[in-house]
């Protein structure tokens, strides 16, 4: 096999899992991040709904946050499927991603899909 696509293959293997390692911990703050305004707001000297509306947009971020992670699953699926054809299987162990968590949905648009779907 070609060292080319050998270095390639390498080099896009360890980028997906930096890209999908990003988005963990982007999700990973947005929750520390949640939590924290969550106790802020529990100090007797602030109202109840103080915050509510950074908190709905916040939840809105974290729901486009894991859209992006499960996209970046869809996109380590398809390179699995390319180095299956172009890199004959020499790399190694391949990832293997049930169906399941590729078609994965935010809680908005599965309630939406579901509905619709009544």
């Amino acid at each position: 096999m070609d060292n080319r696509i050998v270095a390639d293959a390498h080099n896009l293997k360890k980028l997906i899992r930096e890209a999908e390692a990003l988005a963990d911990e982007a999700i990973i703050a947005m929750a520390r991040l949640k939590q924290a305004m969550l106790s802020a707001r529990q100090n007797p000297m602030v109202e109840v709904n103080t915050g509510q509306r950074a908190l709905l947009r916040l939840t809105e971020a974290e729901g486009h946050a894991l859209s992006m992670s499960t996209n970046l699953l869809r996109v380590h699926d398809e390179l699995t499927k390319v180095a299956r054809v172009h890199a004959g299987g020499d790399l190694g162990d391949q990832t293997k991603i049930p169906p399941s968590d590729l078609d994965a949905l935010p809680a908005r648009q599965l309630r939406e899909t579901e509905r619709l779907q009544a």
